[in-house]
């Protein structure tokens, strides 16, 4: 299977259990592989035979700027699903949602949660 990769798309909203993160907002990052097959659009450099990257970018910020979620893990689900729902051209998808600067004392890079999910048989 052939693969679409978004990389380190950056955002700002407003997730997390801690009320200074729903009122104050944060950087996430998300990185999404989609698996589809794209032979068909290489072959004859046709858009139409693939899966837009903006178009997965769109869906991706107005999910992640949109409704507050609790967990990141909510955010990563709702993406999935949503990719999965309106790009029938995806068979699988990969979404990590990053974390650069959760308030949690310490030193690190960041938390980030990465789920895969398949389209239903």
């Amino acid at each position: 299977m052939d693969k679409i990769y978004l990389n380190e798309l950056e955002f700002y909203g407003y997730h997390g259990v801690l009320p200074e993160e729903t009122k104050l907002g944060q950087r996430f990052r998300v990185n999404v592989v989609a698996e589809t097959d794209f032979r068909e659009a290489g072959l004859n450099d046709d858009l139409e035979l693939t899966v837009s990257y903006a178009d997965i970018y769109s869906l991706c910020k107005e999910i992640v700027e949109g409704k507050p979620y609790k967990l990141i893990e909510a955010v990563a689900e709702h993406i999935a699903s949503a990719i999965l729902e309106k790009f029938m051209k995806i068979e699988s998808v990969t979404v990590k949602v990053i974390k650069p600067d959760p308030p949690i004392p310490g030193h690190y890079h960041s938390v980030a949660v990465e789920i895969t999910r398949k389209r239903a048989s």
